[in-house]
């Protein structure tokens, strides 16, 4: 199956959600939350996250999550991440209970595909404290992808991880997570990068990048967000309507995309130095806001 094909079938089976002007949308992508080792980059930049997650639930923004979002390859188990990082998990928790929470998969997160896989580690957890089964996410599923419809102007938000355009990524997972486990997670501490991530390796990136335009500009420049590469992306009005919101394992940082008030802004959190030496998390508009409907095409 070609990356055209890949995408066109996480299209026609994307959850659909009606959205308007007075809608809101937070999206992250690429948090990689891991078990706190040496080799979780999202334990770097876990404050930041937090404190951003928490301003967008106290704002009443709906989260959407476009994949790797929890580190499956270099982890075995759910448990030690979610242990690891268990104060995040009850922000996410605190969304998903308001109906809030969206989660596409990503390539290291494929097997949330597994309907069985999700049921027995995140519909619930053991809380060491009652010493019984607490929920987590009951009921909770994934999807290849996301498609947001406004309800006015019938304009179409199509999101998606992105790995689709990556075949070693999205077939061959299985091989690239053993790699990853085998190889790479013990290497990541010298400082060497996994060849197979478009991450890590531009020439891939630039593959990747490539294919997506080719299938946006196919499906008539459709409004199209992903993540996977994790190199933020915010094209003009006119332009290829490519967008990527980038990650949260960048250093000292995490970008994302806003979409509020019927326009999207590219945005990032990061830690800044007051005059008298005190550290604070602070948002900063990276781009935009530029009205959606500038990108919709007859």
């Amino acid at each position: 199956m070609s990356s055209q094909k890949r995408f066109s079938r996480a299209y026609t089976h994307a959850r659909r959600i009606s959205f308007s002007d007075t809608s809101k949308f937070i999206i992250f992508s690429d948090c990689h939350r891991g078990d706190n080792s040496f080799a979780d980059d999202f334990a770097n930049n876990r404050n930041i996250y937090f404190h951003a997650l928490k301003h967008y639930y106290k704002e009443g923004f709906t989260y959407c999550e476009l994949g790797d979002g929890d580190e499956l390859w270099e982890n075995i188990e759910f448990k030690s991440i979610f242990e690891a990082h268990q104060n995040v998990f009850d922000l996410l928790r605190l969304f998903y209970n308001e109906e809030r929470l969206y989660r596409v998969v990503g390539n290291h997160d494929m097997v949330y595909l597994n309907d069985r896989y999700v049921e027995k580690h995140l519909y619930s957890y053991f809380d060491k404290v009652s010493g019984k089964d607490e929920p987590l996410f009951p009921g909770i599923s994934f999807s290849e992808g996301l498609l947001l419809k406004h309800e006015t102007s019938g304009q179409e938000v199509f999101m998606v991880h992105g790995h689709q355009a990556d075949w070693m990524n999205y077939h061959g997972w299985k091989f690239n997570r053993f790699m990853v486990r085998a190889l790479w997670r013990q290497l990541q501490i010298f400082g060497i990068g996994d060849p197979t991530s478009p991450a890590k390796n531009y020439k891939e990136l630039i593959k990747v990048e490539r294919r997506t335009k080719k299938w946006i500009i196919a499906n008539e420049n459709l409004f199209t967000i992903t993540g996977h590469t994790h190199r933020p992306r915010f094209p003009e009005p006119g332009e290829i309507a490519y967008f990527n919101d980038g990650s949260c394992v960048h250093p000292r940082s995490i970008t994302g995309l806003e979409i509020e008030n019927g326009a999207i802004s590219l945005i990032k959190w990061t830690i800044s130095t007051t005059e008298d030496g005190t550290l604070k998390v602070i948002r900063i508009l990276l781009e935009g806001p530029q009205q959606l409907i500038d990108y919709k095409t007859e």
